[in-house]
């Protein structure tokens, strides 16, 4: 049986063209667009954002 890649090899900049693609494709076709959110939040979970090291005011 085959098995899922659990690696990919994605730029950040990939990741990007692929949020954009889902969220023109919400806004113009026919398709479930919860499915479309659920999976753009996922993409934003998974997202590693840079803190500074040391002490860090955020807001």
């Amino acid at each position: 049986m085959p098995k899922y890649n659990k690696s990919f090899d994605l730029t950040p900049d990939d990741v990007d063209l692929i949020e954009t693609a889902l969220r023109k494709a919400k806004r113009e076709a026919d398709i479930d667009t919860r499915e479309v959110s659920e999976l753009l939040g996922r993409l934003h979970n998974q997202k590693v954002f840079y803190r500074p090291p040391g002490i860090y005011v955020g807001g």
